[in-house]
């Protein structure tokens, strides 16, 4: 039986239509919280939802929030955009990087990671296995003790670098997976230590089919690219909007690189907007509008004109690849 788990139960892979692969909705992540970073906090439900409402006016149709716990989720915000806009959303269980846990756990995860004062804390004086019954837990019970499952679990590591604690959550994430045989994905700082993850994740016999790697487009680099497509995973193009780390041109004669390398049933696009200033409802940034809006059509006139079906692989990058990524194969 395969169905893919989202904020509103399980539903038929086929289900899912189009898709954005990586995205932040409400959250208020405890670490920019106590560094008042207010242009990191997505802390208002209603323009928020405004957002999403516009990429379902373009035809969009479901959006997996990849925001874990130590990133300052909002549950049942979320849950409450899912029922108010019609829109599929994804949770996920687990964890991201480690610079974020030097922070405090808020009052009220308190009754689901018990009473220490950091996250660093936290999964320090936790066992392997304790964090991964902790996945657990959030995939088949529900995230944070509420009643919404998550659908897909998540670890991450730094920049070119991979610590003892992210590690440790790393395995943790991979043995929630064979427990639950959810998705994974991956957070890869600036699109670093995919491989080395690859390492670990072979070394808890994790088949790589089955894990999405985040940010491949901070690291525009066709090699360590097709390295990784090589291994059977997924590569998530998610910087799309953020012309600051690179230009358009260079994200899609990337992603045209794999297709021509066989890769292109690999592939996933979104944009990680995680930040008031991309999101248009909050401070007139490119919103989630702009990637079915006006990234999609550049992309089918650029392939179109080079040689490719760009609606085609449009179809397969938005909607063939993420119902295949996002679900669970018991």
């Amino acid at each position: 039986m395969s169905f893919i788990r989202t904020f509103h139960g399980d539903i038929e892979p086929d289900k899912l239509g189009i898709t954005y692969s990586h995205e932040h909705i409400v959250c208020r992540p405890q670490y920019w919280v106590e560094r008042e970073a207010d242009d990191l906090l997505l802390d208002d439900k209603e323009k928020s939802k405004l957002d999403v409402l516009d990429f379902k006016n373009l035809g969009g149709q479901a959006i997996v929030d990849a925001t874990a716990i130590d990133y300052g989720r909002d549950v049942l915000a979320v849950k409450e955009i899912s029922e108010e806009t019609g829109i599929t959303i994804i949770g996920t269980a687990g964890f991201n990087k480690s610079f974020l846990w030097d922070a405090t756990i808020p009052e009220h995860l308190k009754k689901v990671t018990g009473d220490y004062r950091t996250f660093h804390e936290w999964i320090e004086a936790k066992s392997i296995n304790e964090l991964a019954d902790f996945v657990i837990r959030e995939i088949e019970e529900g995230l944070e003790g509420t009643e919404v499952k998550g659908g897909q679990v998540k670890f991450g590591t730094g920049y070119n670098r991979i610590t003892p604690l992210e590690e440790k959550t790393l395995r943790a994430v991979a043995r929630a997976h064979h427990e639950t045989k959810a998705p994974l994905h991956s957070h890869t700082e600036a699109g670093t230590m995919g491989l080395e993850q690859i390492e670990l994740l072979k070394s808890e016999g994790v088949n790589l089919e089955y894990i999405s790697f985040g940010h491949m487009d901070r690291n525009p680099d066709p090699f360590y690219h097709a390295k990784i497509a090589s291994t059977g995973a997924l590569l998530s193009f998610d910087g799309i909007s953020k012309i600051k780390y690179a230009p358009e041109s260079t994200r899609i004669q990337n992603i045209l690189d794999l297709v021509d390398k066989g890769y292109e049933d690999q592939i996933l696009i979104s944009g990680d907007t995680a930040r008031k200033s991309y999101y248009k409802h909050y401070d007139h940034g490119l919103g989630l509008e702009n990637i079915l809006g006006k990234w999609v059509p550049r992309f089918i006139e650029e392939a179109n004109q080079k040689g490719y079906d760009g609606e085609a692989l449009i179809d397969k990058f938005f909607i063939q690849n993420p119902a295949r990524c996002f679900t669970f194969k018991k």
